[in-house]
């Protein structure tokens, strides 16, 4: 039986709602695509819309990433080398608040797993597998250029994205096996019980509305994008 928590814990909203929101639905997009490529036939139809779905949420999170709630911006979790070595050391800081959101290790993890995204979702518009499928945006490149990206979008990229997924769920499960700390439940209910004083994240209706149309635009933007290829 787990103990009860301690009477100087307090809760504090960490990850708003649109946060919460981008990451569950990168995840079932980024399983979606991946399920629909290796089906393959009419469903790869399905894994150029998961596609188009994941380009639309990472320029929705590159934006909230600069205007969205305090432990969601990226400079809540851009740290220096010196910050990232004291965490190393177990010396950070205390007004650091280098746990609440983002760790170190962990920030490094968010950033290899957005960059391998736009990566993938970059290849996967120019790609052509030479049979019956190829990216929207396949005539705006070279022969050369699209049989490079095409080879990265089915085996680096995708061994790489694998590798990094397999990463993170090890990390879910080191912190919270050996350390007691669960870090799914804040991601589904946004709240972290804290024993520091930290500033909570804005997530009221303002905030929401806000996501609300950055959503939409992104949402835009990806459609305009396929649509460059005619």
């Amino acid at each position: 039986m787990s103990s009860p928590p301690s009477p100087d814990l307090r809760r504090v909203r960490v990850w708003d709602l649109p946060t919460r929101l981008f990451h569950w639905l990168l995840l079932a997009c980024v399983v979606g695509a991946v399920v629909t490529a290796k089906l393959g036939g009419n469903a790869v139809v399905w894994h150029f819309r998961f596609g188009a779905a994941v380009l639309a949420l990472l320029a929705f999170r590159l934006v909230w990433g600069l205007i969205g709630g305090r432990w969601s911006r990226f400079s809540a979790f851009v740290h220096s080398p010196a910050a990232f070595w004291r965490y190393l050391r177990g010396r950070a800081r205390p007004d650091e608040h280098l746990d609440v959101g983002h760790n170190p290790l962990g920030a490094l993890s968010v950033f290899a797993l957005l960059a391998v995204l736009v990566l993938q979702v970059a290849t996967g518009l120019v790609a052509d597998d030479e049979i019956a499928n190829t990216g929207p945006l396949v005539a705006h490149v070279s022969g050369a250029l699209s049989s490079q990206a095409t080879t990265w979008h089915k085996t680096f990229g995708q061994w790489l994205l694998f590798a990094l997924v397999g990463l993170h769920l090890a990390a879910i499960l080191f912190y919270r096996v050996a350390q007691g700390r669960d870090l799914v439940g804040p991601m589904l209910h946004g709240d972290k019980l804290l024993e520091v004083p930290v500033p909570a994240a804005a997530d009221g209706l303002p905030q929401r509305l806000l996501a609300l149309a950055v959503a939409a635009a992104s949402a835009a933007l990806a459609t305009w994008v396929l649509g460059l290829g005619g």
